[in-house]
Formats: C-alpha cells, sequence, structure tokens
C-alpha cells in the first residue's frame, strides 16, 4: 500500500471515529434536559396550517389547512386529508420532550455539526406549524447511531436537541401519506335521495320526511328495503382508496371507463347535489379494482370492486322483501276461504273464532300473525297490474284473503276498525312452486313459496284453543278403558288410591296412573288435523280404537280416542268437544304414559 491510499483510509476513520463519538456523546440524555416541553407555546387544537418539506432538492412541499373543523390538503394538491393523521403528529408534538440538549456553544465549537447532524437545508426535513399567536419552524435531522434518537432543531433558536425517533413516524414522506382515503363521508341527515345510474337503468330512492322511511320513487312508487339501503351506504363510507391515480383535470376520463361510467351513485338534499360518485372500468390484469371518481373533483383512484356489488344489483333488490310489515297492533282478522271466519281480540291476550265462537289458541294467533309479518316476497311478478290481469295469476277470485285490521278512537270516544293489510293470495296451474299474492293498496303482483302459503290457515278448526280440557284430577271418580272389544275401570278413591272397579282384572299402579291422569286432565293438542266425523277413517280410527273415558265427580264425562300413527310420529288423538269430533296430533311422550298404564292388558 503506498503512502498516498494509506493516508486517505487514515482520514476516513478518523471521520467515521468522530462520527460516532458525536452520536454517542448525544444519544445518552443529560441532566439538564429535564422534563421542560420543546414548544410550550404549541396547542395541537389550535394550529390551523401545516407545512412540511421533505429532505431532498426533488420533494414536493405538503401543504394542509383546517378549514371549518376538517384538515385539507393545499399543496401539491387539493383534497381532503386524514384528519386522524395529523392529529396524531399535532398530539406528540404538543408533548414532546428532549432526551438531550445540545447548546450554542457546542455546536460552535463544532465547524461541522449542522452536517454532521443533519441538519442544513438539504439534509433536514422542514416542518412549519402556524396557530394564530404562534408560529414555529423545525429542522429533523439524522438519526443518532443506536437509531431510536434523532436530531431536530427550533430555527431561529440557537442549539438543537435529541429526541425519540417515534416523530418520524408521524411525519410524511409524500402527500399520499396525508390524503384521504376515504371516497365517502356523508353524515346523517346530510341527504334525502339517493339516485343509482346503472347503464342505462336508472332507479331513485327517497327519504319520507314523515316517517323517516326510505321509499322508492323511480322507476314507480314502492316500498324499500331499509337494512339493504342503509347496509349499501355504510360499504359505501367504508370503501377506502386503493391508489391515487391521477389529479390532472384534463384528463382523458375514456381510459378509465369514467367517460359514460357503468355505474354512478349521486346523493342529493332536495334539489342540491351533495356527492356523486362514479366507478368506471378495472385497471388492466386487476380485475378485483375499479377506477373511480367523485363528479366535479378531478382526481382518480381505484377501489375494491367486490363491495360495489350491492349497487349494481337490479332495483329490485332495494325493495322491501316483506309481503307486510305490521308497525300497528292486530285486533281482528278476516279470513275468506272456502269456510271463511274470523278472529277477534277479546280481554288481554284471548281471542275469539267467529262465528263458531270458540276461542283461539293465543300461541296459533301469535303464529299466525308472526308468519304473516314475516312472509318473505319470493319473486316480483308484475309491477303495473289492472283488472284484466288478475285471472291469470288466480287473483280475480282469490283462492284465499286475508284482512288485518287494528282499532282507532275518533274524536268522539268511537271505536272504528282501520284496515292495516288485505292480502289476496292466487294460484296459477302453471307454477307449483309458487303462490301468487297482491296487496290490495299496491299496483303489483307478488309471489311467494308454496311452504309459506301452507303455513297460513285455510278453516277456523286450525286456529281453536289447543287446550282440550280444564280440570283438576281431584274432579276425576274414575276412568273407563275400551281397547279391542275390552273394557277396564279404575275407581279414583283419594290422593294416589285408585282400585279396579268389580268386574276390571289386573294389576295397576297407583303413582302412576294418579300422574297420567293428571298429565291428561290437562293435555293439549299438538297440532289439530281435522275437523268432522267423515275423518275418522282417514286417521286410523275404528270400532275398536283405544278410547278413555274420564268420568268426573260433577257427572261430566271427558273421551278421547287414539288412532293411527301421524308422519311426525306423533299419535293422531280425537276429541268431541261443542258436539264435534276434533282429531289432533297428541303429544307422543304422554301418549306412551297411556299405553303402559291407561290399557286393558291382553287376555282380560
Amino acid at each position: 500500500m503506498n503512502a498516498r491510499a494509506t493516508w486517505t483510509w487514515l482520514i476516513v476513520a478518523a471521520s467515521l471515529l468522530a462520527f460516532i463519538l458525536i452520536n454517542h456523546r448525544y444519544a445518552s440524555p443529560r441532566s439538564q434536559a429535564g422534563p421542560a416541553r420543546l414548544l410550550p407555546q404549541l396547542r395541537a387544537d389550535a394550529v390551523t396550517s401545516l407545512q412540511v418539506r421533505p429532505p431532498g432538492t426533488n420533494q414536493l412541499e405538503i401543504h394542509a389547512q383546517r378549514v371549518e373543523g376538517a384538515w385539507q390538503l393545499t399543496e401539491p394538491v387539493h383534497y381532503p386529508a386524514q384528519g386522524i393523521k395529523i392529529a396524531q403528529l399535532l398530539a406528540y408534538l404538543e408533548k414532546l420532550t428532549p432526551a438531550t440538549t445540545i447548546t450554542a456553544a457546542e455546536i460552535r465549537a463544532r465547524p461541522t455539526a449542522e452536517e454532521e447532524f443533519g441538519l442544513t437545508s438539504l439534509q433536514a426535513a422542514s416542518l412549519i406549524l402556524s396557530q394564530p399567536d404562534y408560529r414555529v419552524q423545525l429542522l429533523l435531522g439524522a438519526r443518532t447511531a443506536p437509531g431510536d434518537q434523532v436530531f431536530i432543531q427550533i430555527v431561529g433558536q440557537e442549539g438543537a436537541f435529541v429526541v425519540d425517533a417515534e416523530l418520524l413516524n408521524l411525519v410524511p414522506r409524500a402527500a399520499a401519506e396525508w390524503r384521504d382515503t376515504s371516497i365517502l363521508a356523508l353524515k346523517p341527515g346530510a341527504y334525502n335521495l339517493i339516485t343509482v345510474t346503472n347503464g342505462a337503468k336508472v332507479f331513485e330512492l327517497e327519504l319520507d320526511a314523515a316517517t323517516g322511511l326510505w321509499r322508492l320513487v323511480r322507476p314507480f312508487p314502492a316500498r324499500a328495503n331499509q337494512a339493504r339501503i342503509r347496509e349499501s351506504v355504510e360499504v359505501l363510507q367504508a370503501l377506502q382508496v386503493q391508489s391515487f391515480v391521477s389529479d390532472d383535470p384534463a384528463a382523458d376520463l375514456e381510459p378509465f371507463g369514467l367517460q359514460s361510467p357503468p355505474l354512478q351513485i349521486a346523493f342529493r338534499q332536495g334539489t342540491n347535489l351533495v356527492a356523486a360518485l362514479q366507478f368506471g372500468a378495472s385497471p388492466t390484469n386487476q380485475p378485483g379494482l375499479v377506477f373511480g371518481r367523485r363528479l366535479g373533483a378531478p382526481t382518480i383512484f381505484t377501489v375494491l370492486t367486490d363491495p360495489l356489488t350491492a349497487w349494481r344489483a337490479s332495483f329490485n333488490e332495494f325493495r322491501d322483501p316483506h309481503l307486510v310489515a305490521l308497525t300497528d297492533p292486530v285486533d281482528a282478522v278476516e279470513v275468506r276461504s272456502e269456510t271463511p271466519f274470523s278472529l277477534e281480540q277479546q280481554e288481554g291476550d284471548q281471542w275469539r273464532v267467529l262465528p263458531a265462537g270458540f276461542r283461539a289458541d293465543p300461541d296459533l294467533v301469535r303464529e299466525l300473525l308472526g308468519t304473516l309479518s314475516g312472509l318473505q316476497i319470493a319473486q316480483f311478478v308484475k309491477d303495473v297490474v289492472t283488472e284484466p290481469d288478475l285471472p291469470a295469476y288466480g287473483l280475480a277470485a282469490p283462492l284465499r284473503q286475508f284482512v288485518l285490521k287494528t282499532s282507532v278512537t275518533n274524536a268522539a270516544g268511537l271505536k272504528t276498525n282501520v284496515v292495516l293489510a288485505d292480502l289476496h293470495f292466487g294460484v296459477s296451474t302453471n307454477q307449483t312452486d309458487r303462490v301468487y299474492v297482491r296487496r290490495t293498496d299496491e299496483s303489483f303482483v307478488y309471489a311467494i313459496t308454496t311452504a309459506d302459503f301452507l303455513r297460513l290457515p285455510a278453516a277456523p278448526w286450525q286456529l281453536r284453543e289447543r287446550r282440550l280440557w280444564d280440570f283438576q284430577v281431584t274432579n276425576v271418580a274414575s276412568v273407563v278403558i275400551r281397547q279391542d272389544g275390552r273394557t277396564r275401570k279404575i275407581l279414583h278413591r283419594g290422593a294416589h288410591d285408585w282400585s279396579l272397579a268389580p268386574g276390571s282384572q289386573g294389576v295397576i299402579n297407583d303413582l302412576a296412573i294418579e300422574e297420567t291422569v293428571r298429565a291428561l286432565a290437562r293435555a293439549s293438542a299438538a297440532v289439530w288435523v281435522a275437523c268432522g266425523e267423515e275423518y275418522r277413517a282417514r286417521y286410523g280410527f275404528t270400532t275398536n280404537s283405544h278410547q278413555i273415558t274420564l268420568e268426573l265427580k260433577t257427572g261430566a264425562t271427558a273421551t278421547i280416542e287414539f288412532g293411527g300413527e301421524a308422519p311426525s310420529q306423533y299419535q293422531y288423538a280425537a276429541v268431541t268437544l261443542d258436539g264435534q269430533l276434533w282429531i289432533c296430533e297428541f303429544p307422543w311422550l304422554l301418549y306412551r304414559d297411556i299405553v303402559s298404564y291407561l290399557s286393558v292388558p291382553p287376555g282380560f
């Protein structure tokens, strides 16, 4: 190695050693720093503007300004800023305390200190903060040797400081880091009209000020799906820019599919446009993204395309999928079918079936109202229906009709019935899995599934109270059992005291008989299946069917007869109520006990 090379290496080594010693010196906290804040006059909530100049000659300055409480980028582009990121930086600076203070004398003692600390105009990042009564400029220099701290200087003040390098993570290196990536930020109540242009098709949703509910108003008035609208708007509110493509106001929109965008969503307050979003084509080889922009703004960006699927759907997807929504209490139901009947609410939860006059089962009534309220539209069949159209859907003479009413007290104190919904159900010969339905207050024909339709009662007996009898086991004097032409009678002598009547043979279990008769005395049908003597044979009843008669101390009797097994594995049972034969599915567990303890044993 020659002498010149040796000297070169010595100079490099000396410089490196000096840099290491300097960084080591200023990387360690000094006692004189204390807990004092670096910027005691700075108030984060009072700052009105920021200017950031990243290090390097080719970097564009970043300007942000607080306008009416919201942060906006003004340089190098006009665009909403991410206020939360700016707030984080300001909060950090407001509380910032130096780990080490470097005095002016220490800096003057080292002519190359500014270069070594990275605080020259070319090396340092500049940060200017302004508030009405205070303005300060900071220079952010190089990291100390360990890398966890950074040199900083307040312009106009002598000396420098060493602070935590976390500050560098909060200072943007490019404007894109502070740009707001949301594409829509609308406050509730800021709009009352949504217009969706989906290719050549347009539909419009309007918020009803009186009800607070959205309605479809274009292409025709109709009830709207409140949840679908709310969720779809929330999707737009949550959608984030994936990349900023262009800010050129003169940019050609055609390559982005934005000249005649296939999807536009506009929000208005009355006739005033609040915001409008346009979405075009997908970038090459990126089908998961789509170009977009705000109408009237130069910026073109990309967003994920999947969240926009809901807005690309047919307007029918924004219609209310429920056939009827019951918000008012229903206290009367008229059912017009082959056997017309009505339900009327009595006191409390008691309902009566008219004109038969028997009590309705409150659970079955609640189930009926719940079924009607929960009916889902399976198909929007026809949007404008006139009288000549009705026969094609079996609606000229409906198969079944449900009229739901509520009571309203007028000014004179008299109660009158108000129709909440009038539903007509019809059938078609060419579509077996659908039942057509219309509301008399609308001009549409809908379709529901046949399965849903079959859940609706067609006859009054289907809604009868399911409780078979209402007496206590203490009122039972005896039990007469008839089975396969044989008879057995059991006498009730007292609590848990039963005996065979003269002529009856076998062995009995007092406790088991007591509990079985107790359960039978308060038994309920699982479901009614038919009413009338003509149905005996259909459900497996014969002259030798298993029959039990409870003879009461009052002289009255209660008889139940068991037939065949239902597809549900329940047993068919028949009772006579109000002079008519009623057939039901009987609870299986109770029937099992009856077979065990209230039967005639073979051979007796």
